[in-house]
């Protein structure tokens, strides 16, 4: 395969399919896209109008491939390690729920709340903190009897998860009663595909505007 990703090192959507693309070990071409640069911005946008990342390039097919989910759906038949969606539907069913439930109740009030401070807003935020809040309780039952959050294998779902949580404890913090959450991010913190994603996003750090509540261990 000769592929092309188009990304940022910073950008919690393009985690998700950077941890899946070292799961499954595939190689690809980075080209990391500066969204303030104009010329940047008109590349992306000849992908995908509507100029988010991440976007696969895969030139061998000529496809271009949007939305994070559908860009580890699109590689997984390609890989020859074990699948991030498993064969069996039901289990399938299962991963693509909880990839669901971590992108829509704690990925996009993450990344709200980022955008509000970015932009100045100063809106109210207690109800995008109190979706985390009940999001968080959610997993913690859902992960009191697997290791993972959709089953006993690692898969897409936890790709899902692996960013939005480190970027989502930065803003509302873990309860301490949840321990089986706290102890699902330390599996997700050690997995060496995120480790290695988040040494790659380090240099970038400063450039999210909480990155003072970025745990010391990870700076």
């Amino acid at each position: 395969m000769s592929l092309t990703l188009y990304y940022h090192p910073l950008a919690s959507y393009c985690h998700k399919v950077l941890v899946a693309l070292y799961e499954h070990d595939i190689a690809f071409e980075p080209r990391i896209i500066d969204l303030g640069a104009e010329e940047d911005r008109a590349e992306l946008g000849a992908l995908w109008p509507f100029r988010k990342f991440p976007v696969l390039r895969d030139h061998e097919r000529q496809r271009t491939v949007p939305e994070s989910s559908i860009i580890i759906e699109y590689l997984d038949p390609f890989a020859a390690l074990p699948p991030l969606i498993p064969q069996d539907v039901n289990d399938a069913l299962q991963v693509r729920l909880w990839d669901r439930i971590v992108d829509s109740y704690v990925h996009e009030p993450m990344q709200d709340i980022v955008l509000d401070h970015l932009r100045g807003a100063k809106g109210d935020t207690s109800g995008l903190r109190a979706t985390l809040q009940t999001a968080y309780g959610l997993l913690d039952t859902q992960l009191a009897t697997r290791p993972w959050v959709a089953g006993h294998a690692f898969s897409m779902a936890d790709c899902a998860a692996a960013p939005a949580l480190f970027y989502a404890h930065t803003l509302e913090p873990f309860p301490e009663p949840l321990v089986h959450l706290r102890a699902y991010f330390e599996r997700l913190m050690e997995r060496p595909s995120v480790q290695r994603v988040l040494a790659e996003a380090k240099p970038y750090f400063p450039m999210y505007p909480f990155h003072g509540a970025i745990p010391a261990r990870f700076l």
